[in-house]
């Protein structure tokens, strides 16, 4: 079977639809995948349910989508960094199920792992908590949050082979390589994808079981608040 595809486009092929759940990896501007984004806004799939730890910045990553009103609802944490996001939450024009970063990380790696729901303390007595279903475990309450799955996983690597077995680099570990294991189909675009045997198994994240499509891209890496300190007077 081979998994690795053109492009982001032709690896996006057969699998979108009006109204999907579509998880997107990366955190901040970090390990975003780039590519797959800007092939579904060429595509202009509409009415999409995001799940991404926050939705880009204005006019770069998610917020490619967001601008172009093809998402409809996000699954996130942090929406700080865009201002499209905050005025169309505001106004009404998309909906918003926010999570604390720790369980929504959880709830991802609990959908991959097929486990339907679980149990944490984070949120009770919030705004959170309101719905859901709070018990007792050695005298302290939790609520019940439920895992999340996706019709597809798009994330970004560092490198792979062709069977698709991933490494990521640093900070790209934090939502990507959960959210691989939590879509029906995994799309991963990654930086280089080398020989197969050249990687060390032991340094393998993320099986290539947990990945059906392949792309090869460019990545521009933007930096999502770029701050220096002012030179010294020579």
């Amino acid at each position: 079977m081979n998994k690795v595809y053109p492009d982001a486009k032709s690896a996006l092929d057969g699998l979108v639809f009006d109204g999907m759940t579509l998880m997107a990896g990366g955190f901040g501007l970090c390990g975003i995948p780039e590519n797959s984004i800007a092939a579904l806004h060429e595509l202009g799939v509409k009415d999409l349910t995001v799940i991404s730890n926050n939705c880009g910045v204005d006019g770069f990553g998610l917020g490619i989508l967001l601008d172009a009103k093809q998402i409809k609802k996000m699954v996130s944490s942090y929406v700080g960094e865009n201002k499209e996001f905050e005025r169309q939450y505001l106004e009404g024009e998309l909906e918003l199920e926010f999570n604390p970063q720790g369980t929504l990380a959880e709830r991802i790696r609990a959908g991959g792992a097929g486990i339907p729901g679980f149990f944490t303390k984070t949120g009770v007595g919030t705004l959170i908590a309101e719905g859901k279903e709070h018990r007792e475990f050695d005298g302290e309450t939790y609520i019940m949050e439920t895992g999340l799955k996706a019709d597809v996983s798009i994330v970004k690597a560092w490198k792979a082979d062709p069977q698709g077995n991933l490494i990521f680099r640093k900070t790209a570990r934090n939502f990507n390589p959960m959210m691989a294991t939590a879509g029906k189909v995994t799309i991963a675009e990654v930086e280089e994808i080398v020989e197969l045997g050249s990687l060390d198994p032991d340094e393998i994240h993320t099986p290539g079981i947990f990945v059906q499509r392949l792309v090869q891209g460019s990545f521009e890496k933007r930096i999502e608040q770029r701050t220096i300190r002012q030179r010294e007077d020579a």
